[in-house]
C-alpha cells in the first residue's frame, strides 16, 4: 500500500496539484463556473465517455481529451495516476469533484468515479506552435483568448483566425471553453486547419512569445491606440478578452500595444469574435 501512497504526495505538491473544489471556488470566476453548470437538455453526451474500463481505454487512445473529471478514489490507482499527470502536462484540464457532482454532471450514469469528454482536436505544446508559426510565415499572427468561456464565441474566433490566415490559437487551461463539438461546429471546419495550444499559464505564455520577439498586442475599448492607426509590422499575438470584462489587468500589463476599434454609433462594445474578425483584418492587412 505505501508504493501506492508515494506518487499520490508527490503528485499533490502544488506545482502540480490536480483541481479540487476548493481550488475551484478560488479560481474559477463566477461565469466561468456557470459555464459547466449545464442543464440535460443543454448537454450533449456524444464526446462523453465514463466508467473505468472504457476511460482508461481512452486514456491510452490517441484520441484528443478536453476536459477529465474523477474523484478521489481515481487518484490511488496508479494506472490511473501516471496517465492523469502526463495529460495535464499536456493542456488536459482536470477536476477532482464529489461522486454526487459526477453523478449530476453524467445525469445518473454509471460512472465509477470517473468521466471524459473528448476533444474535437488534438492540442499541440507552445513551443511547437511558435516553432510552426515562424516557419510558415516571417510575420505570424496567433491569437490568445484569455477569459472567453462561451462555446459559440470561441468558434467563431477560430473561424476568423483561420480566415485571416492566422497561425495558431493559444487557450489557458482554465478559463476558457474547451475543444469541444460545439467549438468545432461554430468554426465551420477551420478547426481543422489551424492549430490550437491549450497552455497551463497564459502569462508565462506570453512571456515565451516575447522572448522569441512576438509583439504583444491587447485588444480592448480602453485601448489608446486605434487599430485603423496601427502599423507595426512584427510577428504578432492577438490578446482576445472575455466579453463582460476583457483582458484581465495582469495581461494588459504584458501588452505591448493595447488597440481599440473606433466606434461611431450609440453602441459601446462589440461581441468578443466581431471585435476579433476586425482587428484581425486590420492587423494581418500591415
Amino acid at each position: 500500500m505505501k508504493s501506492k501512497e508515494k506518487p499520490r504526495n508527490s503528485f499533490n505538491q502544488p506545482e502540480t496539484r490536480f483541481s479540487s473544489n476548493a481550488h475551484n471556488a478560488e479560481n474559477y470566476s463566477e461565469n466561468s463556473s456557470k459555464k459547466f453548470q449545464l442543464t440535460s437538455n443543454e448537454r450533449n453526451f456524444e464526446d462523453w465517455i465514463w466508467g473505468k474500463h472504457s476511460v482508461f481505454a481512452a486514456l491510452n487512445s490517441e484520441r484528443p481529451i478536453n476536459r477529465i473529471w474523477c474523484t478521489s478514489e481515481i487518484f490511488s490507482s496508479e494506472k490511473f495516476y501516471l496517465l492523469l499527470k502526463d495529460l495535464k502536462s499536456k493542456g488536459v484540464l482536470i477536476e477532482e469533484v464529489s461522486w454526487s457532482r459526477l453523478s449530476q454532471l453524467t445525469s445518473g450514469a454509471v460512472h465509477q468515479g470517473v468521466a471524459l469528454q473528448q476533444a474535437s482536436t488534438k492540442s499541440i505544446s507552445l513551443e511547437k506552435l511558435i516553432d510552426m508559426s515562424k516557419s510558415k510565415s516571417s510575420n505570424p499572427i496567433i491569437v490568445a483568448l484569455d477569459g472567453v468561456t462561451d462555446p459559440h464565441n470561441f468558434g467563431a474566433i477560430i473561424r476568423s483566425a483561420e480566415a485571416f490566415d492566422c497561425q495558431g490559437i493559444i487557450v489557458p487551461q482554465r478559463r476558457s471553453a474547451g475543444l469541444t463539438g460545439t467549438v468545432a461546429k461554430v468554426a465551420a471546419g477551420a478547426l481543422e486547419h489551424i492549430p490550437v495550444s491549450r497552455v497551463v499559464n497564459l502569462n508565462r505564455a506570453i512571456d515565451e512569445l516575447k522572448k522569441k520577439g512576438f509583439i504583444i498586442i491587447g485588444l480592448s475599448g480602453e485601448g489608446q491606440v486605434l487599430i485603423s492607426e496601427f502599423k507595426e509590422k512584427a510577428p504578432f499575438l492577438v490578446i482576445v478578452g472575455a466579453e463582460n470584462k476583457g483582458i484581465s489587468l495582469l495581461v494588459q500589463k504584458k501588452c505591448d500595444y493595447l488597440l481599440k476599434i473606433p466606434l461611431k454609433g450609440k453602441t459601446s462594445s462589440l461581441n468578443a469574435s466581431v471585435a476579433a474578425a476586425i482587428s484581425l483584418c486590420y492587423i494581418s492587412n500591415n
